[in-house]
């Protein structure tokens, strides 16, 4: 059995967790300063969310790089804040060949990823669009607290069928919510801890396909 690697509480532990360079802290120190700037003109995250910015938001995004190291394009869906796509974009930023969509519906978070991908001058690119209606093909579609699995299998559809593997962050239900899936779906998935959180979960998909109309 692997060893559990507690999950950083700040800048120093995740550097030393996730092998970090001080230009990547310095990026996502400077995220974390935009997301609490923006966060007091718009609601992006909770309050209680910022005092744990390090372990509940850069490590639970960044430990996926692991399941995937050679991944080098990612569609995170609902993109939200920015977790996990921004955090991935920080961590890429140096690899050749790196690119981050960011798709997400709501303009004004958008303008939000923007402003972070400008200043940090990331390698992404920002859909303000339904992730279901986009064709991007990609090595990896992740999502992170955007749907029930049922619907979020829809969203990440065009991406699975054109090749790419599905890594989502899932919480404590997922269980139940893959047992609900598998009634309008079919496809291959593996289940591993989270090492952010003990209820945490990443669930990877392959293969999918209807079942039935969701």
């Amino acid at each position: 059995m692997a060893e559990e690697v507690a999950p950083p509480l700040d800048a120093a532990a995740f550097k030393a967790t996730l092998n970090a360079s001080d230009a990547q802290i310095a990026d996502l120190e400077a995220f974390r300063g935009l997301l609490e700037d923006w966060n007091q003109r718009m609601n992006l995250v909770g309050p209680s969310a910022m005092a744990a910015f390090w372990p509940r938001h850069a490590y639970d995004s960044g430990q996926l790089l692991a399941r995937a190291p050679d991944a080098k394009t990612w569609a995170d869906l609902g993109a939200g804040a920015g977790f996990p796509g921004l955090i991935l974009a920080i961590l890429l930023k140096s690899t050749d060949g790196a690119r981050i969509h960011l798709v997400e519906s709501m303009a004004k978070r958008c303008r939000f990823l923007a402003e972070v991908a400008q200043r940090l001058d990331l390698p992404v690119e920002i859909h303000n669009a339904r992730a279901e209606e986009l064709g991007i093909r990609v090595d990896i579609v992740t999502a992170r607290a955007c749907a029930p699995l049922v619907r979020l299998l829809g969203y990440a559809e065009p991406y699975l069928q054109r090749g790419a593997t599905g890594l989502f962050l899932k919480g404590q239900d997922v269980v139940s919510e893959l047992t609900e899936a598998t009634k309008c779906w079919k496809f291959e998935a593996e289940l591993t801890a989270s090492s952010s959180h003990p209820d945490g979960r990443i669930l990877q998909v392959k293969g999918l396909s209807r079942v039935r109309p969701v």
